[in-house]
């Protein structure tokens, strides 16, 4: 990221700050906010894609919310107490607290989701949740989950989007993957689901009855939140600029334009709120295809990526060459002590050679495709340089593009592909985001975000267990680096960059931002202040006009 951007950001921060103290929240208004691309389902306790994510947060609530220090805040969890042993969690839930459709929230709800989505379907709770052996609802308002190993990296993934409770009632005896009301979704949270018109947008409306309050008044304070599919980057950012959308994340417009766009008086560029997330950007290697069997050939292809020209040319910056899929945020569990792949093709074309696979008369050794992620041109441009880098080591790649559900079936179902692009959340603890990516137990079992490359290693499965089931922190840092020295030697998945996300959202919307989760939290803290402004001077000149003043 070059230093205007950054001086950019620093002055929004002064902003932000200035604008918390001068207004009281006003109630009102409706946001468009840009979700890209159109989720497959609106329910993250069964998917965790970030157009999910960032979707359903506002329909349901966690058991608790992160601050902007990481610290854990109540939500349907008054509080919570962890045994000494750390094998029991329990949880006093919030009173009062009603389903969007009267039924109230209980204990029952939680108990029922734990054993039934979080433990078979949630992609990063199968292991969390993996040694739980029973769950124990003494009254309505209690949860004691109890583990027979500690797992110390639940609290962690507690929020609406680790811990999304599904309502019982509507769900219990049904087939939960096709329940049609994971598609009209029924929550607790600050906004209730009313119109989902495919292609095109999702309407959510304030919920009265909501439990939040600050001193006496209730949140949310926006009446209505229209979710815009605009798969075009061009017309997102058009939408911003002409007022017609006031809020779009995960790097919405393309890169070249994000620092024009900030300096517009109408817009902002927000990069707070990803923090929990740490996220990475990879290429994931089929291990089940014969030519990618030998670890020389994984190899020749990270070392045939050039990563600082590929963050400069693709990303333009809003990102930094990754060494493990741990991010160096991350400083707790992060190593740097890990095989490297500097580019060097000389040494590629040499693994390849080793390997049994040189150049044909053509000058081809191999033909294989690429599938990129589909949300959005980044991605796609991401596809293409991979493409032209194989190709001066001999390797001729096919890439092709498909809509979401397409692309999540062909990685994480039929594994019919050879190289994938795609990024994960890490989260706050690898146990929650990072291990799902080499835990053999998930491989083939159409559960999208998880262990893609098919890798199944015995000894990163048992350190990978070994941390879940550790009781000291220090002992499982030890473990989560020998696991990242591990993977980084078999390099399954090919570390690409640590990405650096960014929010465009209009001047006037305020308080977007409430902890290190924002972009998977709701934005029932969000109001439009008194002094809208516009983006441009086109639109500036158009509302001091009587007509527009009408």
């Amino acid at each position: 990221m070059n230093k205007t951007v950054f001086k950019l950001l620093a002055a929004t921060a002064i902003t932000l700050a200035f604008n918390a103290s001068a207004f009281a929240q006003t109630r009102g208004g409706t946001l468009t906010a840009i979700i890209q691309p159109e989720p497959v389902i609106l329910t993250s306790a069964l998917n965790t894609a970030a157009p999910t994510g960032f979707f359903s947060a506002n329909v349901f609530d966690g058991l608790v919310e992160y601050d902007n220090d990481f610290k854990l805040r109540p939500a349907l969890a008054e509080s919570w107490d962890v045994s000494k042993d750390s094998k029991t969690l329990t949880f006093h839930l919030r009173k009062g607290v009603k389903w969007h459709d009267g039924k109230p929230f209980t204990s029952a709800d939680v108990k029922w989701t734990l054993e039934n989505v979080w433990k078979k379907f949630h992609p990063r709770n199968q292991i969390i949740y993996g040694t739980v052996t029973s769950v124990d609802t003494p009254d309505d308002y209690t949860v004691i989950i109890r583990f027979s190993e500690p797992s110390l990296a639940v609290l962690s993934s507690l929020n609406s989007n680790g811990a999304q409770v599904l309502p019982k009632h509507l769900y219990e005896g049904t087939d939960i993957l096709n329940n049609p009301y994971n598609n009209k979704p029924v929550g607790t949270g600050p906004f209730v689901f009313k119109e989902w018109s495919r292609g095109n947008y999702i309407t959510l409306e304030r919920n009265p009855n909501y439990w939040d309050k600050t001193k006496g008044v209730s949140k949310p304070y926006l009446d209505k939140i229209i979710f815009k599919v605009v798969p075009d980057a061009g017309a997102r950012a058009a939408a911003l600029e002409k007022g017609e959308a006031q809020y779009a994340p995960f790097s919405p417009v393309p890169l070249k334009d994000a620092e024009r766009l900030a300096k517009l008086p109408g817009l902002k560029l927000e990069t707070r709120g990803y923090d929990w997330i740490s996220p990475w950007l990879f290429l994931d290697v089929n291990v089940d295809r014969p030519y990618f069997k030998d670890a020389r050939v994984r190899q020749a292809l990270a070392y045939a990526i050039d990563l600082n020209a590929f963050n400069k040319v693709v990303w333009y910056g809003f990102g930094k060459p990754a060494v493990s899929p741990v991010v160096s945020t991350l400083k707790q569990f992060h190593t740097d002590d890990v095989p490297k792949y500097g580019y060097d093709p000389k040494k590629a074309e040499a693994l390849l050679d080793e390997a049994g696979f040189k150049r044909g008369a053509d000058g081809t050794r191999l033909r294989i495709n690429l599938d990129y992620l589909p949300y959005g041109d980044d991605y796609k441009r991401s596809g293409e340089y991979i493409k032209q880098a194989l190709k001066r080591i001999g390797i001729d790649v096919n890439v092709r593009a498909q809509d979401t559900p397409t692309y999540t079936k062909r990685v994480y179902g039929d594994r019919d592909y050879d190289l994938s692009v795609v990024w994960f959340a890490g989260f706050a603890d690898p146990l929650v985001g990072v291990t799902r990516a080499y835990w053999s137990d998930s491989v083939g079992k159409n559960i999208p975000w998880s262990n893609g490359s098919g890798y199944r290693s015995a000894e990163a499965d048992k350190l990978i267990e070994q941390a879940q089931s550790s009781a000291s922190q220090s002992e499982r840092v030890a473990l989560f680096k020998k696991l990242q020295q591990r993977v980084q030697t078999d390099l399954p998945s090919i570390p690409l960059l640590e990405l650096h996300f960014f929010t465009i959202q209009a001047a006037n919307l305020k308080d977007t931002v409430a902890g290190v989760d924002q972009i998977y939290s709701s934005l029932k803290n969000a109001w439009f202040d008194s002094a809208p402004k516009v983006a441009n001077a086109a639109q500036a000149a158009a509302s001091a006009t009587p007509q527009a003043a009408k």
